[in-house]
């Protein structure tokens, strides 16, 4: 992009506009002072008399142990800086010295008397400033005057000074009002774009921008609207994937069901058979392994039609004690069986959740199934209503050496990840906490 083209030319241009105009508004007040007093850049600097004190105090310090031929050469270094000033001092002795003024009433010789009489003749006209030359009142002092005139610049009359006004105000109001106009046009053009980058389509990508100018702005559009071709042509390629993923997992799992309920079959037709112990185990072993590969292929299915939404969800008022009650009575036998303690604590009154019975079911089996897997070494499984960060929750916990252990039975978390989404979709949350002592997992409504 040129740089003729950019947002920092433009407003460099306003800048150069407002500067050209603005010395034909500085003559309207100098040039009639100009004609008043021919003397005012050189008056300009006794206007501020506080500062005039404090530097007279300042250099009237710094002549500390200085001697006479120092201070008078000082003085007249201070006066070929202030002309229009008048300046002499006085030793420790009262003598006056070095005078630089065209007033004659300054003693030679200082006494209490001509003292008084030299600070009541200077009271207000001329100004006057007494310092004492260094740290030591000995060393004498040194006397600063200026007529009051100079201190004030001329003034123009009111004619003037209110056509100043309405032309000072007229230009710099117009000056204000460009850059206003030129910042509300970018502003404008970066609210549009925002408004853009957030409203999003049904696909969830943003819609393109019309890119009319040549500036900064015009390249963030264009670069925004690469983003979304890139999005959308990412979004397509991720479309088609997942179909085919999806397609691929429904066709694996419903080829595997037959082979699996031919090996079945042929399991319980081997149990009638004589057959030694170890024969036994085998077959033992190879029922358990169906079982369990049929149950993948189960949440395998399950997690394919949860991804495309194919999975009814049917909400309603329920219970949720209840319940897991219900639950856990159909568990409790199983558990059992396996050695588990189960610890059941919930509260008689009801607590009712808006879930789909169903979804809720398997969440609680696969959980179940879980504790039973992988936390059989605890033998132990809770279930009761706790109070989670300010949230009425269900904590299921078990005594097992947690989530990150490693086991020939850990799967690929296709459980947990059916559990993720059901939740989901039903407006639950869940929180898992896992350690060597045992995993800790927080059912809980979403507010």
């Amino acid at each position: 992009m040129r740089f003729r083209h950019s947002l920092l030319a433009r407003y460099l241009l306003i800048i150069m506009v407002a500067l050209i105009l603005w010395p034909f508004v500085l003559p309207a007040y100098y040039i009639p002072s100009y004609f008043l007093d021919k003397d005012v850049q050189q008056k300009a600097q006794y206007i501020d008399t506080n500062k005039l004190k404090q530097m007279w105090h300042h250099e009237a310090a710094k002549l500390d142990r200085a001697t006479p031929e120092q201070i008078d050469q000082k003085l007249h270094t201070l006066k070929d800086q202030y002309p229009l000033a008048s300046m002499f001092w006085v030793d420790g002795a009262g003598k006056t010295k070095l005078v630089l003024s065209k007033q004659k009433n300054i003693p030679s010789q200082w006494t209490l008397e001509n003292s008084i009489e030299f600070m009541n003749q200077s009271d207000g006209d001329p100004i006057t400033f007494v310092s004492y030359i260094g740290r030591d009142q000995s060393n004498g002092f040194m006397v600063f005057q200026i007529p009051p005139s100079v201190t004030k610049l001329p003034t123009l009359s009111f004619i003037d000074d209110k056509f100043l006004a309405i032309y000072g105000f007229l230009v710099f109001g117009l000056f204000l009002f460009v850059s206003w106009l030129f910042f509300f046009k970018i502003r404008k053009r970066l609210v549009h774009l925002q408004t853009a980058m957030t409203e999003t389509k049904e696909n969830g990508i943003p819609e393109k921008i019309v890119v009319d100018k040549k500036d900064e702005i015009s390249e963030l559009g264009k670069a925004f609207n690469y983003m979304v071709d890139e999005l959308i042509k990412s979004r397509q390629h991720e479309q088609e994937e997942e179909a085919l993923r999806k397609q691929l997992i429904a066709n694996i799992s419903h080829d595997l069901r037959t082979p699996l309920t031919t090996i079945r079959g042929h399991a319980y037709s081997l149990q009638k058979e004589p057959l030694s112990s170890k024969g036994k185990d085998s077959l033992h072993l190879i029922e358990n392994k169906v079982d369990l590969l049929s149950h993948l292929l189960e949440n395998l299915l399950s997690y394919t039609l949860l991804s495309a939404r194919k999975y009814t969800l049917q909400r309603k008022e329920t219970d949720i004690i209840r319940f897991i009650r219900e639950s856990m009575a159909g568990w409790y036998p199983v558990f059992e069986k396996e050695g588990f303690k189960v610890d059941v604590n919930l509260p008689e009154k009801a607590m009712i959740w808006n879930i789909d019975p169903q979804w809720f079911m398997r969440i609680l089996d696969n959980l179940y199934q879980n504790v039973m897997r992988h936390a059989k070494s605890g033998r132990y499984v809770g279930v009761r209503i706790v109070d989670y960060e300010g949230k009425t929750a269900i904590l299921i916990e078990d005594r097992g050496p947690g989530l990150d252990v490693t086991t020939d039975k850990k799967g690929a978390g296709i459980g947990l990840s059916i559990v993720s989404l059901m939740l989901q979709e039903m407006q639950l949350g869940w929180t898992i906490t896992s350690s060597p002592k045992g995993t800790e997992i927080y059912l809980y409504e979403k507010k």
